[in-house]
């Protein structure tokens, strides 16, 4: 098989996302949050495959007539976003003028966020929060928080968008990427468990979520803070 069509077929790979956004969104027209949670976490793998696969086969080169970034971006707002906003709102975790809140900061912030051609740093990290809001609301509905708890979150880490904090990219920051990788790899696997069993409060899925998450969320800071140890 050519390197053409090989590079085809990451971009139709990508494409997929599409169809699981599609999957995710009647799930959560029908209230079934477990299983639109786990067809977006099927996503976000297909997000987190995709792109070391892009990059493989050189799809820019290969097959350039396919905008693979301006692809995955239109998925990634569909899955990342307006999905997950729409579920924060339907749910009823944020119930009355806090869910229209959540809904217009969330859509409006993120799409802005989204256009920023300034949103990677050198290393390849994050500037400002990813806009990951399908880990963030999996967390939400896995923890059940009070409702201003889940504001407070919302708009902080939308403001964040704005800022010059660091975040790490799962696949792509070298810093600590021993670490970081297994750690991506392991919340995917406690959101798909957590999303299984329908968010028990039981699951001990819930645990990891919590641990993964905050490493996720602090560790590009982290490494703002501590400096890098030069080679010898």
């Amino acid at each position: 098989m050519s390197m053409r069509i090989k590079a085809l077929l990451v971009h139709l790979f990508t494409a997929t996302g599409a169809v699981l956004a599609m999957l995710a969104m009647l799930e959560a027209v029908d209230g079934k949050w477990d299983m639109m949670f786990l067809w977006l976490v099927v996503a976000l793998f297909v997000d987190g495959v995709d792109g070391p696969l892009a990059r493989k086969y050189d799809v820019k080169h290969n097959w350039p007539t396919y905008d693979g970034q301006l692809l995955d971006l239109i998925i990634d707002y569909l899955t990342y976003v307006f999905i997950p906003a729409f579920a924060l709102f339907k749910s009823g975790l944020l119930p009355g003028w806090t869910g229209w809140i959540a809904i217009i900061v969330i859509t409006y912030g993120s799409v802005v966020y989204f256009v920023d051609t300034r949103m990677k740093t050198k290393d390849w990290s994050f500037a400002g929060f990813p806009a990951c809001w399908n880990m963030v609301v999996l967390v939400m509905f896995a923890l059940r928080p009070e409702q201003w708890v889940i504001l407070a979150i919302v708009i902080a880490l939308t403001v964040a968008m704005f800022t010059n904090l660091k975040f790490v990219h799962p696949t792509r920051t070298q810093r600590w990427h021993a670490v970081t990788l297994p750690i991506s790899i392991a919340w995917t696997v406690f959101a798909g468990w957590a999303a299984w069993l329908d968010f028990h409060p039981g699951s001990w899925a819930h645990w990891g979520l919590v641990a993964t998450s905050l490493y996720l969320t602090f560790a590009g800071i982290a490494q703002q803070i501590i400096p890098e140890r030069k080679a010898a």
